[in-house]
């Protein structure tokens, strides 16, 4: 099988493609995201063949998190923020309450953010903090927060707007397993068993921390 190309039948179950058509569909560069051509061709329909969507990034009027994208497989993730620009439509990557991953067009502003999740911290010379996030981005920054947090970050600078914390109250989105794109409070965090237990529309749901993501 080809490295840039996986059969159709074998696409991650929350890809929101038909499990019938062509052999096979193009890889994404990033295991936990969508390639921009499935997002453009397959989700929004605003190309119909690949090569369509090759030109339109080639002229430079596709975004991800405000930044120009020219690959074709390059990953949309969680979250992650689709702008074209001669239309100036935004559309923000998100999870359907089935689990499925889902395009949904927000406004302007909703576009100049978008929220990471923090899994590991290292210290690097002259005691600076890189928090290195879910999506692949390292921050560096003295903003307190704790690997599990979720942090609201600016799309312009890669400034942190805001910590969210792995707290009681605190809202979130199952992302991974049998519940994911389920959303509720957390009402209890179980730091040794790496769980938490979630109030979704009051049905109590227990998920694994790494199967979860902070909300606003």
């Amino acid at each position: 099988m080809s490295k840039t190309h996986q059969k159709r039948h074998t696409v991650p179950k929350n890809w929101p493609v038909a499990r019938k058509g062509t052999t096979f569909v193009v890889k994404s560069n990033h295991g936990n995201g969508i390639p921009i051509l499935v997002a453009l061709r397959d989700m929004l329909k605003v190309a119909k063949t690949r090569k369509e969507v090759k030109i339109a990034l080639n002229t430079g009027t596709v975004l991800i998190n405000q930044k120009k994208v020219l690959n074709d497989k390059n990953a949309v993730c969680l979250f992650d923020i689709v702008t074209l620009t001669p239309s100036k439509n935004n559309y923000k990557m998100v999870l359907s309450d089935k689990g499925k991953f889902m395009l949904i067009e927000i406004p302007e502003k909703e576009a100049q953010e978008k929220i990471s999740k923090v899994i590991s911290k290292k210290i690097l010379k002259g005691k600076k903090v890189q928090l290195n996030m879910e999506d692949g981005l390292n921050i560096l920054s003295d903003t307190k927060c704790r690997v599990n947090d979720s942090l609201v970050i600016s799309l312009k600078d890669k400034k942190i707007i805001e910590c969210l914390e792995l707290k009681k109250k605190a809202q979130t989105l199952i992302i991974a397993g049998k519940h994911a794109g389920v959303s509720g409070s957390i009402t209890n965090v179980d730091v040794e068993r790496k769980m938490v237990e979630i109030d979704a529309d009051k049905i109590k749901i227990n998920a694994l921390i790494k199967q979860i993501i902070l909300t606003k």
